[in-house]
């Protein structure tokens, strides 16, 4: 018993991720039929590869480097997680934009993602850092994409407030997170002592719940007829 409390004490987000997990799968009716279908599927990827970071982090046997002296080191699944989930959002406000010269931006800007991940292997090894340059670049361009989406929901007319539309809580949580997450990531690398000092990781984990708890009001409020 008490090793589970330390657990849950210690890795909070795991079991947070769980609950969001299975409200969203509670009230997956009323999103079933739209661009954010696949919802639940990146929730339990997010939480799959969570715990798969916890257990490298900590038990021997999962380890991914060959070099004992880092054998705890977790990076690569997150980097591997960093591009899937971009490419995901990408893809579902591909499908939420309606003007078709966004859609091309959208398309252009996950492009240019995906080039900055493959340049920065050439600079940094995914085993032992994050990919954290690329991950600002992609940051950058969902935080486009968001805004595209904001730009079209204020130019039309919608009879349903948006306190009931899931794509508008996803959309203000990935905002929120994304205007911080990259540059806590890049201080944690290039100032290690700000990161200590300041206690960044707890900041980030913030910004976490936010984001995942905003993912959660949304699927606990949405409205099928609201969704845009």
């Amino acid at each position: 018993m008490d090793t589970i409390l330390t657990f849950i004490t210690e890795h909070y987000i795991i079991p947070f991720y769980l609950i969001v997990w299975l409200v969203s799968m509670a009230c997956y009716r009323t999103y079933f039929d739209t661009p954010l279908k696949y919802y639940p599927m990146y929730l339990m990827y997010t939480l799959l590869t969570e715990l798969l970071g916890y257990f490298i982090k900590f038990h021997e046997e999962f380890q991914v480097v060959s070099d004992n002296k880092y054998n705890w080191y977790n990076v690569i699944i997150y980097n591997i997680y960093s591009v899937i989930t971009f490419m995901f959002f990408y893809h579902i406000y591909w499908q939420v934009l309606k003007n078709e010269k966004h859609k091309k931006w959208v398309v252009i800007g996950a492009g240019s993602s995906l080039l900055s991940y493959v340049i920065s292997l050439f600079f940094q090894d995914p085993f032992y850092s994050n990919l954290y340059y690329a991950d600002l670049v992609a940051s950058m361009v969902l935080l486009f994409n968001i805004w595209l989406y904001y730009k079209e929901k204020k130019l039309e007319f919608n009879p349903y407030p948006n306190k009931h539309n899931l794509m508008f809580w996803t959309s203000l949580g990935l905002a929120v997170f994304h205007a911080i997450f990259p540059f806590l990531i890049i201080i944690g690398y290039e100032a290690p002592k700000i990161w200590v000092n300041y206690n960044l990781r707890s900041v980030l984990w913030v910004f976490i719940l936010f984001m995942y708890g905003t993912f959660m009001v949304g699927v606990i409020v949405h409205r099928r007829k609201a969704f845009r």
